[in-house]
């Protein structure tokens, strides 16, 4: 398999967009005869970090790697970054404001998510810069 790369624009604030780069992820890696539970893990970790993104981050970009040993995924955005990552991977602590949770967002889940749904996960933030986030799955396990 030659090399894939994507590349995603995650506008900020519009959540009837958000999904729309995951989604996209989702169906090319099933157009290249990627395994569905590889797929289910890419496109879980994405829309978490897509939804992230547009929740905290004014947007980002998102791009992906395949080839033939794994999906690597990078995840950047400019927003205020992360003051306390190891309190932000903890499950259900949010800094998501009411108004989106009442629309079913921000539970705390999108940063332990994207850890368990991935082989490697790394995140790396400064606040007042932005957060990067980079993930891979494996193809062959």
């Amino acid at each position: 398999m030659s090399v894939l790369e994507l590349h995603y624009d995650v506008p900020g604030d519009d959540f009837t967009r958000a999904g729309e780069a995951s989604s996209a992820i989702k169906n090319k890696l099933k157009q290249i005869g990627i395994a569905p539970d590889i797929i289910r893990n890419v496109a879980i970790a994405t829309y978490e970090g897509e939804i992230n993104m547009v929740i905290h981050a004014n947007g980002g970009t998102i791009d992906a790697t395949v080839d033939a040993n794994a999906i690597a995924l990078v995840l950047k955005d400019t927003g205020a970054g992360i003051p306390d990552v190891e309190l932000a991977m903890q499950e259900g602590y949010t800094t998501a404001q009411e108004h989106i949770r009442a629309l079913g967002f921000g539970a705390g889940m999108g940063l332990p998510n994207m850890r368990r749904y991935t082989d490697e996960f790394e995140l790396k933030s400064e606040v007042g810069k932005g957060t990067e986030v980079r993930m891979k799955v494996y193809i062959k396990k």
